[in-house]
């Protein structure tokens, strides 16, 4: 249902990129280096239309529009943070705790009771994060992740998307995207020695150990509630962004039960809804690369 990144299905007429193991833009022929399917896809009788291929000017207009249908997001009297040291490129290894305070000063935990902020935060404790470690799945993990697309679904945000790739003829039904949706971040993959052991919703939002690493774990509300616990460490931040409302993307040095990141970065404020819809539109739109 999502492109794949040695194939044009999906891409007839996008414009060149490096990145790109293969190419489907009209002049690949003369360069001799288009997918093995340009011809089915984008020849003149293809399956695929270049209308149907996801433009960088469509990304930028359609994750504008996301963000402003945020309704969920954070206020700024929501949330208080305490950035406090601002590490410099030499220090952001170094495993060094330069803020004494927690990155939280205050979160108006209101936001919690919201439906897919409390649907989002029971998935967060159905995890191993050691990778390697094959994850068992119950029915009662399975209820909860069919609760959170649900309730993501009901929301302007994520019907907005779908209408969206719906349109560029990615999907024909709104069970069809839910069921890819439910695949793409729930489904299982393996991370290390082939066992089942991590998935897209594990990696992104609720983080995992490697090789005495910190992998992943870019969501805000996993933060703070763990930060509330005493098992994460802020340490410092190496870029803050420029907004004086929320969302706001701050990039963090932390450790998590004695693991560091050496870089994380996160949304801070914003719906689970914005960061599940805006990640999936990526993965949707340029599958494999930046």
């Amino acid at each position: 249902l999502y492109t794949a990144p040695d194939s044009c299905e999906g891409r007839c007429g996008e414009p060149f990129s490096e990145e790109d193991e293969c190419h489907c833009h009209p002049e690949c022929e003369g360069h001799r280096n288009c997918c093995e399917d340009y011809e089915r896809h984008c020849g003149p009788d293809g399956f695929s239309s270049s209308r149907d291929s996801i433009t960088d000017q469509e990304l930028l207009e359609l994750s504008e529009q996301l963000y402003g249908v945020d309704h969920n997001k954070a206020r700024p009297s929501d949330i208080a943070i305490n950035p406090q040291h601002r590490a410099g490129p030499d220090e952001t290894g170094d495993k060094q705790d330069r803020s004494p305070q927690p990155l939280y000063k205050y979160v108006n935990e209101e936001l919690f009771s919201k439906p897919t902020y409390a649907s989002f935060i029971k998935l967060l404790d159905n995890y191993q994060r050691a990778t390697g470690r094959e994850e068992e799945v119950t029915a009662e993990e399975l209820r909860e992740q069919e609760r959170f697309l649900e309730e993501v679904m009901k929301t302007e945000l994520m019907k907005k998307l779908f209408a969206f790739l719906q349109g560029k003829n990615r999907y024909s039904s709104e069970q069809e995207f839910v069921q890819d949706l439910k695949e793409m971040w729930f489904g299982l993959y393996s991370r290390g020695d082939g066992e089942r052991d991590s998935s897209g919703f594990e990696h992104v939002f609720s983080g995992e150990v490697k090789k005495g690493k910190v992998s992943g774990f870019h969501n805000w509300i996993r933060f703070y509630l763990l930060e509330k616990q005493g098992v994460v460490n802020y340490f410092s931040h190496n870029f803050d962004g420029p907004w004086d409302t929320y969302p706001d993307v701050l990039g963090l040095q932390f450790s998590w039960d004695g693991f560091y990141k050496e870089v994380g970065s996160a949304f801070i404020g914003c719906s689970p809804e914005f960061e599940f819809g805006l990640y999936s539109l990526c993965f949707l739109a340029r599958p494999g690369r930046a």
